[in-house]
């Protein structure tokens, strides 16, 4: 009687342990994904409201918005889990930030923005012969006329440089390092949950896969280096390629 008594104490203390995982992993994720939706209609309805459609429309406020954005997101994100809670104080390792880039990094960089895309390629072409999927969908950016050279260079600083930044910071650093915390290092299902997330805040099906199989290549990546480096710049590259493609090219 005792030990049966026992296996079930184990066992309601494990089931207890598994839900607690299972909320914190919930909280996170829900986190970022509200903070990062949030953000956009608290810095765009003011800025719209102040400025005009007109004028908020135009590439340059578009920019400011898009940085305010980022940068707001990655604060909020990152800064207020610290005053609920004193333990979760984050360092710049557990972010990613350690040391400076390395030549690996830029390596790295290249391989996987190659693997990046051809397994979304194939993913994507596979998917659209079953009519899931269109994978020639253009992504909505945010930047509708750019008529000069000026418009195009604001708008490649909120593409190529904020994005990359601010989205591997959030998401390949500070969500990935804490999922692995609570997850107890289970690689695979954080890796999972960052890319899974990461391509659904991106609100399109094919953009989602890609950056979804990308956000696969740079956690890997991250573990591999320790660090986002390579990550930013896989991100850099690949909105550098869709700028040129959207906005230069045309």
């Amino acid at each position: 009687m005792e030990k049966k008594s026992t296996k079930k104490k184990e066992s309601k203390k494990e089931l207890k342990i598994n839900f607690n995982i299972v909320g914190k992993v919930v909280c996170l994720l829900a986190w970022v994904a509200f903070v990062s939706i949030a953000m956009q209609y608290i810095v765009g309805y003011p800025m719209l409201w102040i400025l005009g459609k007109a004028t908020f429309a135009t590439p340059l406020w578009t920019t400011i918005y898009s940085a305010v954005t980022y940068i707001l997101t990655a604060v909020v994100v990152i800064i207020v889990p610290v005053y609920i809670k004193k333990s979760w104080k984050i360092s710049r390792e557990e972010l990613g930030l350690s040391e400076l880039p390395t030549f690996t990094d830029i390596g790295l960089s290249v391989l996987g923005f190659v693997a990046t895309i051809i397994i979304s390629g194939v993913i994507l072409n596979i998917l659209q012969g079953f009519h899931l999927v269109d994978s020639s969908q253009a992504q909505n950016v945010g930047f509708d006329n750019l008529i000069n050279p000026f418009d195009r260079i604001v708008a490649f600083f909120a593409l190529v440089v904020f994005a990359p930044i601010a989205e591997e910071i959030i998401f390949r650093g500070w969500l990935y390092h804490k999922l692995n915390k609570v997850t107890k290092n289970c690689l695979t299902l954080s890796i999972a949950l960052v890319s899974i997330l990461f391509g659904a805040l991106h609100f399109q099906w094919n953009v989602g896969i890609t950056v979804g199989i990308m956000s696969v290549v740079m956690c890997v990546e991250r573990e591999f280096t320790g660090t986002i480096y390579a990550g930013i710049l896989i991100h850099m590259i690949k909105n550098g390629v869709a700028f040129w493609m959207l906005y230069v090219l045309i």
